[in-house]
């Protein structure tokens, strides 16, 4: 049924999209000429409909951590349909969830005990916020300047990014944003103790920032000392993503709460977690009356189950995330040299596989520049994204709205070959990007589009 649909519509994706969906999303990827039609993909590849492969350095948004349509995830996922598993069966429970609660919690801190599934990232951070005020007994909340958790109302509310919530307000009462690596800001609202959690991303994917040295370490022992939950969102950065199977790995950390989700699945299955202290657990789920105070339909499904136990089994078996150390380390390497052989670098950084190249204006002016940032805020970066795709065939995205910040979350599987063609097409794009006519025609498509 699936494969004659898709043959008898070949080539309408974007026009049924339009139609029935986003036709505002239609413009954009028109705009900038991103309306390729997608016929497979394959670990860290794209083909179009013509037969060209794509190098994704964009990865759905960190989901395919494991590789684009890894088999292996594939193959469990059959195996599961076959066996006719009786899941979600409600009142009563299969096999399958708790054997991935077991393999998550093995891979953690003593302290994170239980495990909640969620269908989402953003779910993921709703149940954390919920549970955290109600184990608590607190209704403020904490996050980061700067920070995203997710779209939904509770997760936006801890978002510290305008371009999202500015046009969706009022939002929750009770959430506040304090300057990520400002511990005097941060003790200043702990020490009323009405702060059921502190809520921080490891690496802000927004930018790709990491923390100052010591910071995380300290905000930890400070959420301690006030009896305020310290939480992770592990959403983009955990599974291996950052060299660790969980970015607070790097700094030692032991988190009461973390949320987990797109790779977790291998990008087949929408799935999320909340893994979550004792003290969480009980102060939330303590009787019998309060067994189901939060859970979801659909969330601890057993096709979300086997994808998330054959992506564990993946990272193990292919040493996946000493492979991420590796890569990572060596597109480091690879680009930092740019802030000195391009005058409109900044900075280049990252952790693991989440890369970043900042661009500013050059010293003593430029008109290119100027035009760029008088049509819209940071549009430079795009000037590097859109021939990055349309001519290198290279997909990544812009760090977020108003930042001149190119990002780069390829699948883990990638090959410094990979990083190779990245790095000389990057290179190519950056040395023609201030060109005038380049430069005009990427500013009259904008201008046109707004």
């Amino acid at each position: 049924m699936i494969r004659e649909l898709l043959q008898q519509r070949a080539g309408e994706d974007y026009d049924l999209y339009g139609r029935t969906i986003n036709p505002q999303f239609m413009k954009v990827l028109r705009t900038i000429g991103f309306d390729r039609i997608w016929a497979r993909a394959e670990g860290q590849y794209l083909y179009d409909s013509d037969g060209n492969r794509y190098l994704d350095f964009l990865g759905g948004f960190g989901m395919f951590n494991v590789g684009r349509n890894n088999p292996r995830v594939r193959a469990a996922l059959v195996e599961a349909l076959e066996l006719e598993t009786p899941g979600s069966v409600q009142l009563g429970v299969s096999l399958l969830p708790g054997l991935l609660g077991e393999e998550l919690l093995r891979r953690t801190p003593p302290r994170l005990a239980h495990v909640l599934f969620t269908n989402s990232g953003t779910e993921a951070n709703e149940a954390a916020l919920k549970l955290g005020r109600a184990a608590t007994g607190r209704s403020r909340v904490l996050s980061e300047s700067g920070a995203f958790h997710g779209l939904t109302l509770g997760s936006l509310s801890a978002s510290g990014d305008p371009h999202f919530t500015a046009r969706f307000g009022p939002l929750l009462p009770g959430f506040e944003h304090v300057p990520r690596g400002d511990l005097d800001a941060l003790e200043a609202q702990l020490r009323r103790e009405d702060v059921a959690m502190f809520l921080v991303e490891p690496v802000q994917g927004h930018g790709v920032h990491l923390p100052p040295d010591g910071y995380f370490a300290a905000a930890q022992d400070l959420c301690r000392r006030y009896g305020t939950l310290f939480a992770v969102d592990e959403v983009q950065t955990g599974l291996g993503r950052t060299g660790k199977l969980f970015a607070f790995e790097h700094w030692g950390l032991d988190p009461d709460v973390v949320t987990v989700a797109k790779s977790l699945s291998g990008g087949y299955v929408p799935v999320g977690a909340l893994l979550m202290s004792t003290r969480v657990y009980d102060g939330v789920f303590d009787s019998l009356e309060h067994s189901v105070s939060h859970g979801s339909t659909f969330a601890p499904n057993d096709l979300a189950m086997a994808a998330g136990l054959a992506t564990l089994r993946e990272l193990d078996e292919t040493q996946l995330v000493q492979h991420t150390v590796d890569v990572g380390e060596y597109l480091l390497d690879q680009t930092r040299p740019f802030v000195e052989r391009h005058e409109v670098v900044r900075d280049v950084r990252g952790l693991g596989l989440l890369w970043a190249m900042e661009f500013a204006q050059p010293e003593g002016g430029s008109l290119a520049w100027r035009v760029m940032e008088r049509v819209q805020e940071g549009l430079f970066a795009q000037l590097v994204v859109v021939p990055l795709f349309t001519k290198h065939r290279i997909l990544t995205q812009v760090a977020g709205y108003s930042t001149a910040v190119l990002k780069a979350i390829p699948p883990l599987v990638v090959t410094r070959s990979d990083v190779d063609e990245f790095v000389t097409a990057l290179d190519d794009v950056i040395r023609k990007a201030t060109r005038p006519a380049r430069v005009a025609g990427l500013a009259l498509r904008a201008a046109r589009a707004r």
